[in-house]
């Protein structure tokens, strides 16, 4: 894929909910999405690969772009252990594998996973998602 056609990709991709293209946006858009792949990022994974990528973003903008990229929609905010984040380019109801050896993020396959029920969300609240995190180690 050409550098022309990443770019081009995540203009398309930030339009799609209304984001406006600037300069910041669409250099962490191409790393997220301009290659048509989906990926799981921690804010500070970005931030080196923007770096790597020779970027002049702070820390600051990537968690703030970030947090804007999934209200709008186009991320998918998976929190391990209740504080780290990990932000999915497929937003669709999948489950994952986190791996605690080396704090990895990965799809799951969804064949073989049942929920047979949820418990009823509590008065004046509706439940928004449903995150199925499963925790792997390497074996010894």
């Amino acid at each position: 894929m050409t550098e022309c056609q990443a770019t081009q990709n995540s203009k398309d991709w930030l339009s799609t909910a209304g984001l406006r293209p600037t300069r910041q946006r669409v250099a962490l858009a191409k790393l997220l999405v301009g290659d048509g792949e989906h990926r799981h990022v921690t804010a500070e994974s970005l931030f080196e690969a923007s770096r790597e990528a020779g970027e002049q973003v702070s820390l600051a903008t990537v968690y703030n772009t970030l947090k804007s990229f999934s209200e709008a929609g186009l991320l998918r905010e998976i929190l391990v252990n209740g504080t780290k984040g990990y932000f999915d380019t497929n937003t669709t109801n999948h489950p994952h594998f986190f791996w605690e050896d080396d704090g990895r993020l990965q799809d799951a396959p969804k064949e073989g996973l049942e929920i047979a029920a949820l418990p009823k969300a509590p008065d004046g609240a509706e439940i928004s998602k449903v995150d199925v995190v499963i925790r792997l180690k390497s074996k010894s």
